[in-house]
C-alpha cells in the first residue's frame, strides 16, 4: 500500500472537501444566503470537517489523528442538522437536502472506518 505523505490525498478529506464545495454553492441561493446565522453555522461546520482531518493527519500520531476524526464526524452531524433547517425554511429542495445529507453520511462513515483503522492496533 501506498505511504500517503500529505492530507490532501486522503480520500476522507477530498470527500469532505467536496462536501464543503458543495455548502457553499447551496449559500450562495439567495434566500439562505441572506440568512446570515445560519449561513455562516453552515459553511463553519463544512469547514470545521477537512479541517479537522487536516489537522490530525498534520499531528503525526494515529491517537490524536483518530481524535480529530471524531470531531470531523461530529461536524458532518451538526452540518446535517443545519441542513434540516435549511430544508425547513426553503432554502434548499429535497434533491438538494438528500444529497448533501449523503454526503455528510458518506464522510461521516470515513472518518469512522479510518478511525478504526488507525485505533485497532491500540
Amino acid at each position: 500500500m501506498k505511504t500517503i505523505t500529505c492530507f490532501e490525498d486522503l480520500e476522507v478529506w477530498q470527500t469532505g472537501f467536496a462536501l464543503g464545495r458543495r455548502v457553499y454553492t447551496l449559500t450562495r441561493k439567495p434566500r439562505f444566503s441572506k440568512d446570515f446565522p445560519l449561513r455562516d453555522q453552515v459553511r463553519r461546520a463544512a469547514i470545521s470537517i477537512v479541517s479537522n482531518i487536516a489537522e490530525g493527519f498534520e499531528s503525526q500520531t494515529d491517537r490524536v489523528f483518530s481524535r480529530f476524526l471524531g470531531i470531523a464526524k461530529g461536524s458532518a452531524g451538526e452540518l446535517r442538522t443545519q441542513l434540516y433547517i435549511a430544508f425547513d425554511q426553503g432554502y434548499v429542495t429535497k434533491k438538494e437536502f438528500q444529497e448533501v445529507c449523503f454526503q455528510c453520511r458518506s464522510v461521516a462513515r470515513q472518518c469512522s472506518r479510518f478511525s478504526a483503522y488507525l485505533t485497532k492496533g491500540t
